[in-house]
């Protein structure tokens, strides 16, 4: 750390430059204490770069990115890639065994849009691919599964299926020997399992491209708030609210809640879990 702030240097000024930029682009925001943390994550990219400064780093950034490539390396740098197959699983099983049985008589003539909106490396949309498996839903009802992140790097690990002995610390040993293969020391997702599930990037921060996916019935946007900003998260949750359908559901992590932003949703307890309602 000392070093990168000898080679590159650092002041509270060009801190808090870069890091307003990085919350505007990303979302994700870094306190004063927390600059440390983004020295740490960024000083590499730096000096690959060949750039003297973190303040050379902000102007790179803001006015030579034309392409938006270099934005595309910030989210994989930035962003915590943190998960694992059936994290949260009561929730899961709140939406596969108790609110989807009882909306599919409701919407049956409709497609079912499930959207995991900051999936990471894959593991939640898979995992509700399975319980969704594992109840017979795919045979009862056209259901769609998107998951999307912003980070390329975790996307490519989502598409390509392939998961360490980590991802599995809460899924049941039952539903791993089904519908994983174990090879070369890493467990591959069943075919037919993955494919259930389309992959794509999307920036949570830019309306234009979660718009669309943001009209489905249900959005899971777990642990990702809780690296936001308050503007960011009250933006966002009232945009989910004005494009989600009636009779839908927001989930969000454990951890995570709303009720300081006052949102449009209505809280519901589900099962032995929670979520966010629009009547």
């Amino acid at each position: 750390m000392r070093f990168y702030r000898e080679t590159l240097g650092i002041t509270d000024k060009s801190f808090t430059l870069l890091r307003d930029l990085i919350h505007e682009k990303t979302g994700i925001f870094y306190n004063n204490s927390a600059q440390e943390i983004l020295i740490d994550k960024l000083s590499p990219r730096v000096l690959e770069l060949g750039l003297n400064s973190f303040l050379d780093y902000y102007y790179f950034l803001k006015y030579d990115d034309n392409d938006g490539s270099e934005l595309k390396v910030l989210f994989n740098i930035v962003t915590v890639n943190e998960t694992y197959f059936f994290r949260e699983v009561d929730q899961l099983k709140a939406f596969t065994e108790v609110i989807l049985p009882n909306q599919a008589s409701k919407h049956s003539e409709e497609k079912f849009t499930i959207w995991s909106a900051a999936c990471s490396t894959g593991e939640e949309p898979l995992s509700i691919a399975m319980l969704l498996n594992e109840n017979d839903w795919f045979s009862k009802l056209k259901i769609e599964i998107i998951g999307s992140d912003a980070s390329n790097s975790a996307l490519s690990h989502a598409i390509n299926g392939v998961y360490k002995e980590r991802a599995f610390r809460n899924c049941p040993d039952q539903l791993r020997e089904k519908y994983f293969t174990f090879k070369n020391g890493i467990w591959q997702i069943d075919k037919e399992i993955h494919q259930k599930v389309r992959f794509t990037n999307v920036n949570l921060t830019n309306i234009n491209e979660y718009k669309p996916f943001a009209k489905s019935r249900y959005i899971f946007c777990r642990n990702v708030f809780i690296y936001f900003s308050d503007e960011k998260v009250r933006q966002i949750i009232n945009n989910f609210y004005e494009l989600m359908p009636s009779d839908s559901y927001l989930f969000l992590g454990v951890s995570e809640s709303l009720l300081k932003h006052k949102p449009p949703f209505r809280f519901v307890e589900v099962g032995n879990s929670f979520a966010y309602y629009k009547e």
